[in-house]
């Protein structure tokens, strides 16, 4: 049974920054493409970053580019989320995802999904 779990979210302030952790289980992780998503409050599900199975290929939304770094540990099958100089408009429940297809679109859409953890971000 594959699941995703996520943690490290909470509340932080302007520019502050926090490391998303999500802990995969249930199937062959290291053989899988990996993402982050997001969800702010009356919006739309949003694409943050993907990972391919390396962590040689990796592709960002320009809404984050510059300030998240996505990477990932095959021998722990978890995958991170760094995010800097984190402003208002990131507050969202962050979600991770798992696909066996590696794709560089905001389009993408995983099979698999995490339950989510929440960031706010406010003053």
């Amino acid at each position: 049974q594959v699941q995703l779990v996520e943690s490290g979210g909470g509340l932080v302030q302007p520019g502050g920054s926090l490391r998303l952790s999500c802990a995969a289980s249930g199937f062959s992780f290291a053989i899988y493409a990996m993402g982050w998503f997001r969800r702010a409050p009356g919006k739309e599900r949003e694409f943050v970053s993907a990972i391919s199975w390396t962590g040689g290929r990796k592709y960002y939304a320009d809404s984050v580019k510059g300030r998240f770094t996505i990477s990932r540990d095959n021998a722990k099958n978890t995958l991170y989320l760094q995010m800097n100089s984190l402003k208002f408009e990131d507050t969202a429940v962050y979600y991770c995802a798992a696909d066996p297809q590696y794709q560089a679109s905001a389009d993408w859409y995983p099979n698999y999904w995490g339950q989510g953890t929440q960031v706010t971000v406010s003053s």
